[in-house]
C-alpha cells in the first residue's frame, strides 16, 4: 500500500496534516502537534506506529467516525487528522525559574480543563493584558491552541508563554514547592478574592465552564476564592471571572 503525504494549510496560524505517515513524520521532526483525530477502528502496522508515538508523546487524540474526519478535509486522509499547534510551549520548570530570577513577583494562570475555545483566547488576551508570566494547561481534555484561539485572543498567543503538563496536580505542586500560592477560583469558597493577598507570588486556578475547578485539585490548592454574586444568576462566564481575578491583582500590586 503506498501512503501519501498530504498537508494543507487552512486558516493562518493553523496547519492541517491528513496521511498516517505525514503525522509520523511532523512528530519526530519535533513539531507541536496540538491534536489528532483517528478513524475509529484504525488498524495496521503502520497505525501501531502512529499510535506509539502518540502515547510516549502524550499527544491528544480522539477516536472518531470516519464522517467526522471527512467533514476537515475532503482528502484521502486515511483515516488520521492532525493541527500543528500555531505556538510552541514552555517548559514548566524553566518558565518559573526565569520568573523567579527576573526579580518580578510570580503571576501564573492554570486552566483546570477549560474546553472552550473562544473563552480559552478571552483569558489568553486578558492574561496578556495584565502582566500573567505563563498560562498552563493540561495536555488532555482542555481547549486547542488553534486559530480560534489565536483570534480570540487577538495575537496575545503569540506573546503569552504557555505551558502544556501532563497533570495539573503536578503542576501545582511544583509551583508550591517554588514559593507560589496557589488560589482556587470557587463558587464553593468561604472568602471572596477580596481577602485574598495578591501582593504575593500568585498562582489562579480557573476551572471548566461546566464543573468548575476539579475536587481533587480543590484539595491541594492553598486557598479557595469566590466572586460575589449579587443577581439571581449564580455564575460568571469564566472568562469574564478570570479578568476580574487578574484585575485584583493587578488593583493590589499597583495601589
Amino acid at each position: 500500500m503506498v501512503f501519501l503525504v498530504y498537508i494543507c494549510h487552512m486558516q493562518k496560524n493553523e496547519t492541517q496534516i491528513f496521511g498516517i505517515r505525514a503525522v509520523i513524520e511532523a512528530i519526530n521532526s519535533g513539531k507541536t502537534i496540538d491534536k489528532v483525530f483517528l478513524q475509529k477502528g484504525l488498524r495496521g502496522e503502520l497505525f501501531n506506529e502512529l499510535d506509539q508515538l502518540l502515547r510516549s508523546n502524550a499527544i491528544s487524540t480522539s477516536f472518531v467516525p470516519s464522517e467526522k474526519l471527512n467533514r476537515l478535509t475532503k482528502k484521502n486522509h486515511q483515516g488520521v487528522v492532525a493541527f500543528i499547534s500555531p505556538v510552541t510551549f514552555y517548559e514548566l520548570d524553566s518558565l518559573v525559574l526565569n520568573v523567579i530570577e527576573s526579580g518580578e513577583i510570580p503571576k501564573f494562570l492554570v486552566l483546570d480543563q477549560l474546553s472552550d475555545v473562544r473563552n480559552f483566547g478571552a483569558i489568553i488576551r486578558t492574561a496578556e493584558c495584565t502582566g500573567v508570566h505563563g498560562i498552563i494547561i493540561q495536555k488532555k481534555g482542555g481547549a486547542p491552541v488553534n486559530a480560534d484561539a489565536v483570534k480570540t485572543s487577538a495575537g496575545a498567543i503569540f506573546k503569552m508563554p504557555i505551558c502544556k503538563v501532563d497533570h495539573i496536580k503536578d503542576a501545582i505542586y511544583h509551583l508550591q514547592s517554588s514559593g507560589i500560592h496557589v488560589v482556587a477560583a470557587t463558587e464553593k469558597a468561604k472568602e471572596t478574592l477580596y481577602d485574598i493577598d495578591f501582593k504575593v507570588p500568585i498562582a489562579i486556578v480557573m476551572g471548566s465552564e461546566g464543573k468548575g475547578v476539579s475536587p481533587s485539585v480543590l484539595k491541594i490548592v492553598d486557598q479557595q476564592a469566590k466572586l460575589p454574586i449579587l443577581g439571581e444568576i449564580t455564575s460568571l462566564n469564566v472568562s469574564v471571572a478570570c479578568g476580574a481575578f487578574l484585575y485584583e491583582v493587578v488593583r493590589q500590586r499597583i495601589s
